[in-house]
This record gives C-alpha cells, sequence and structure tokens, in this order.
C-alpha cells in the first residue's frame, strides 16, 4: 500500500477518527509522528496520544492550517460552528495544497465550500480540494465500506490520497453525490440491519430453548460465514438463497413466513426511507 507521509491532521477524535488513525497507522501509509489531533475531550486526546503515539491539541485552527490532510470528523451538527471558527481566524488563508476530507453524514459538498471557500480567492480555492466520505462502523475492525465524491477542484492524486487512507480501512466506491444518500442508507446504515438480524436470530434461538451465548455463536457465526461465501463464490444472493431453500425443506417453511409478512418489501421500504431522510439532512 502506498505511503503517504504527509501531515495528517483529524478534527474531532471520536470513534471513526480513531479507526482512521488505527488504520493508517497500522497499515504503515502515515507515521504517528505526523498524524494531529483535536477534541473538545481532553481524556479521548490523551488515550490517542497514549495508544497511537500521535500529536493532540486543542486547537482547530492550528490543526487546519498545518495539516497537509484535515479530516473533518465532527459530529454533523457541530460542522456549522467549527468551520466557522477555522474560517474567522484572521489567519486564515491557503498557502499550499491541502486535502479536506469530511466524514460528516448529510454535510454535502456545497456547504463545505460555503464556509471554506467563502474568505479565499478563486487561486486559493483551486487549492483545497474537498471530498465528502460515507464511511460505515465496520471501518473499526478495517471491515469498512465508503462511499466517496469529491468536488471540482480535487484532481486524481487527490482521490487517490483518500482512496488510499479508506482502503486501509476496508473497500471505496467513489460516486457522484447525488448518490450519497443511497450510499448512505445502504451501507452507511447497513451494519444496524445487519445488527437487528442478528439480534433476531439470537432472540430467537433463546425463545426455542438455546443458552444465549451458544445462541450468539450459531448467529453471528452463520452471517460471517454467509457473508464470505457470497464474496468468495461470486454468485447472486438469490441464487444462493434458492440452493439452500429445499422444497418441502426447513428453509422453505421458515420463508413462508418471511414471504407472507412481506419481509423483503419491508426491507427495500425501510432502506428508501434512509434515504430520504439523508436527502433531507443535506438541506
Amino acid at each position: 500500500m502506498a505511503k503517504l507521509n504527509r501531515k495528517t491532521g483529524f478534527i474531532g477524535a471520536g470513534n471513526m477518527a480513531e479507526a482512521f488513525i488505527g488504520a493508517v497507522t497500522r497499515a504503515g501509509i502515515i507515521p504517528s509522528t505526523m498524524i494531529y489531533a483535536s477534541d473538545v475531550n481532553p481524556d479521548r486526546l490523551n488515550m490517542l496520544k497514549k495508544t497511537y503515539g500521535i500529536s493532540v491539541m486543542d486547537d482547530n485552527y492550528k490543526i487546519f492550517s498545518m495539516s497537509d490532510i484535515i479530516i473533518l470528523a465532527v459530529k454533523p451538527q457541530q460542522m456549522s460552528d467549527v468551520l466557522s471558527k477555522i474560517t474567522g481566524s484572521y489567519e486564515y488563508s491557503i498557502e499550499r495544497r491541502k486535502i479536506v476530507i469530511s466524514i460528516a453524514a448529510g454535510i454535502t459538498l456545497g456547504k463545505l465550500e460555503s464556509f471554506l471557500y467563502a474568505p479565499l480567492s478563486r487561486e486559493d480555492r483551486d487549492k483545497l480540494p474537498l471530498i465528502r466520505v460515507m464511511p460505515n462502523t465496520p471501518a473499526l475492525v478495517l471491515a469498512g465500506m465508503a462511499g466517496m465524491s469529491a468536488n471540482r477542484n480535487a484532481v486524481p492524486d487527490d482521490i487517490n490520497t483518500a482512496r488510499t487512507i479508506l482502503e486501509a480501512m476496508g473497500k471505496v466506491i467513489e460516486f457522484k453525490e447525488e448518490a450519497l444518500d443511497a450510499v448512505t442508507a445502504l451501507s452507511g446504515s447497513g451494519p444496524a440491519y445487519v445488527f437487528y438480524l442478528a439480534e433476531s436470530m439470537i432472540q430467537a434461538g433463546i425463545d426455542m430453548g438455546l443458552d444465549p451465548y451458544d445462541a450468539a455463536i450459531l448467529a453471528v457465526t452463520t452471517l460471517k460465514g454467509s457473508a464470505t461465501l457470497i464474496e468468495e463464490i461470486g454468485e447472486s444472493p438469490e441464487l444462493l438463497r434458492r440452493r439452500v431453500t429445499s422444497p418441502g425443506g426447513t428453509t422453505e417453511e421458515a420463508f413462508k413466513v418471511l414471504e407472507k409478512r412481506k419481509v423483503k418489501e419491508a426491507i427495500i421500504e425501510a432502506i428508501t426511507a434512509a434515504a430520504r431522510r439523508s436527502k433531507e439532512l443535506s438541506r
């Protein structure tokens, strides 16, 4: 994997920021000595400093000004305040090319531009490419799936830099920004759907008399193995499902209930609702 060796600053140091830090340092993409983080929680910063050997501070503007790659990892509702304070500094300027990567759900490229570009000349705006990323929580165990979209100032090298960072945590696909609502609904929120299925399977096992620990092992290992099978066999989930569903067997009996309750339709409706909400939050 390519080494970036560029000063990288994290504004916000929550779980997803830690996933990024852990992945890039473990993969040797960016040395810990070139990573900086700021956050409102000093305990969180001290933990990251002790665990990963990075530098920490409570100055967002300093992080922004000194870094070549800036990852905005604050909560969406905090973004306006954070960016206003950065761009409101009398020192705010872009002296060299920087990449800004935002992982805040619902914060559009247009909104980022409205803050970060407003005080800048056209020439300086060109030196500040913006990339919006929608990661998901399996990134915490290097099994993430991310969608990303770059603005007009991002050149291939900028996109490859973001890709290198994201691929340290899993997989990434580049999209046009209007597709990110669907990405958010499918993969961003997707782990919750899988956890819900696991929760339901475990409860069914318990209700049928299985020990809770055994039920959890059965459900989680089955989900993990099934996902691996889809990935490695290379056949559609529908075909694999049909192969498991023998006529007159136990699986067919289960699917009679699922089809009667219109579970597939409900899942599709739920994901569509999540995409609609993502679009609303982006306005």
